[in-house]
């Protein structure tokens, strides 16, 4: 998050404070939501129903299953009998130990969405990914939680085995930040952040629910992302301005700087990488950079190429569509030459829209007709707020639907 060049670079390379968003302006937003949600009479009872069912403490792993003694105790919940729809969002939820289930509302467009249930995790979760079993794996401070998505149950907390200090919350927090899971489903990758030091990857077979590995990368692994044929893992390593490459089998590792303004800034600066995806047609990492740049690294060379981008913003979260469309969240200014808020939505040929939006956001999921974008307001740093906006993609008419969800929510996954 540093770089040479002009009134941009300067600024970020001094480590002042962010500006913040208006808080009392999303407060009104989310009261007249609430207000609209109330006068939907007919859905009062349903949601009535789900409620009663939400989780308000952890339960036990499996009575006898795998690593059942990995799981910490607390208040016993009762499983809710209703299942999960399909197509719900699930977002972890930074500012308490949860994670959240969220309708999306009506042909998942965000009218007359809400959340259905929160489930505790474990201290400040960050990043989540989910399986076609239908399990979730959530990144917190404490270790990985593992949470049957239709019961809406947590069945096991696996702890790191990498020591991150005490467990606190937190933009500069220890423990699990990117997570991913291997193509066929059978180990889960994530970083995990040690405070002011390299981190690691750790390894957990999904089976037994073990740490079967671990692989020294950079500082603070702020997302984890696998190659398409699962040979190789990919930490993008924000404090170290580089990507690790990890190998799926013998976890051996190889660093690659992606650093297209420079690392002058050192930990103060504001221009180093955050996430990524990996272009299935060729394998190549896609990492934005303040709107302006697209780094392009090729993992087998190492060598970046830089594309243009257009939005001018700070840049953090990211994903791919099914038809390789780029989605990229820009979260707000750092500098006064900055723009505000936006959603790019960048074509495979490199053009791009750029969709304004209300208040800072982190991360973006797309649903898998490619129509649909939802986008998480917890951001990792100062401004957030607990909300999801969707965003059409196949309308540039639709204005951006804003929906309550969560506290402070940063990864999202569609069920």
């Amino acid at each position: 998050m540093t770089g040479t060049g002009g009134p941009r670079a300067a600024f970020r390379e001094a480590s002042g404070p962010r500006a913040a968003s208006s808080a009392e302006g999303h407060r009104t937003a989310f009261r007249e939501a609430s207000a609209r949600r109330v006068r939907r009479l007919g859905l009062a009872l349903i949601a009535a129903g789900l409620l009663a069912g939400c989780a308000t403490g952890t339960t036990e792993a499996d009575p006898g299953g795998p690593d059942a003694s990995s799981a910490s105790t607390g208040t016993v919940a009762t499983p809710d009998p209703s299942r999960t729809p399909d197509g719900a969002l699930l977002v972890a939820d930074f500012g308490s130990d949860t994670v959240t289930f969220v309708d999306p509302g009506r042909d998942g467009s965000g009218e007359g969405g809400a959340p259905i249930a929160s489930v505790k995790v474990g201290t400040a979760p960050y990043g989540l990914v989910v399986g076609e079993d239908g399990r979730a794996w959530v990144a917190t401070a404490e270790g990985v939680a593992v949470v049957d998505t239709q019961q809406r149950t947590r069945l096991a907390l696996i702890p790191y085995a990498t020591e991150s200090g005490p467990v606190t919350t937190g933009e500069y927090r220890g423990g699990g930040m990117g997570i991913a899971l291997a193509p066929d489903g059978s180990r889960v990758y994530v970083g995990v952040n040690v405070p002011g030091e390299d981190g690691t990857v750790e390894v957990i077979d999904t089976a037994t629910r073990k740490v079967t590995g671990t692989a020294p990368v950079g500082m603070r692994p702020f997302d984890v992302d696998v190659s398409p044929d699962g040979r190789e893992v990919y930490a993008t390593d924000h404090d170290s301005f580089d990507v690790t490459a990890v190998d799926a089998d013998t976890l051996k590792t190889r660093r690659m700087e992606v650093a297209p303004y420079g690392t002058e800034g050192g930990l103060g600066s504001w221009l180093k990488p955050h996430y990524a995806v990996v272009r299935p047609a060729d394998g190549k990492l896609l990492l934005p950079f303040e709107g302006e740049r697209l780094a392009v690294l090729d993992p087998r060379t190492g060598k970046v190429t830089i594309e243009r981008m257009t939005a001018n913003t700070h840049q953090h979260g990211a994903a791919l569509a099914p038809d390789g469309t780029l989605l990229v969240v820009g979260t707000g200014p750092i500098g006064s030459d900055d723009e505000e808020p936006s959603l790019t939505v960048r074509a495979p040929d490199g053009t791009e829209r750029v969709v304004p939006l209300e208040g800072p956001h982190e991360d973006v999921a797309v649903s898998a007709d490619g129509r649909t974008a939802y986008v998480t307001g917890g951001f990792t740093r100062d401004g957030y707020w607990n909300g999801i906006t969707v965003v059409g993609l196949d309308d540039e008419k639709s204005e951006p639907v804003r929906l309550t969800a969560g506290n402070r929510p940063l990864g999202i996954a569609i069920l």
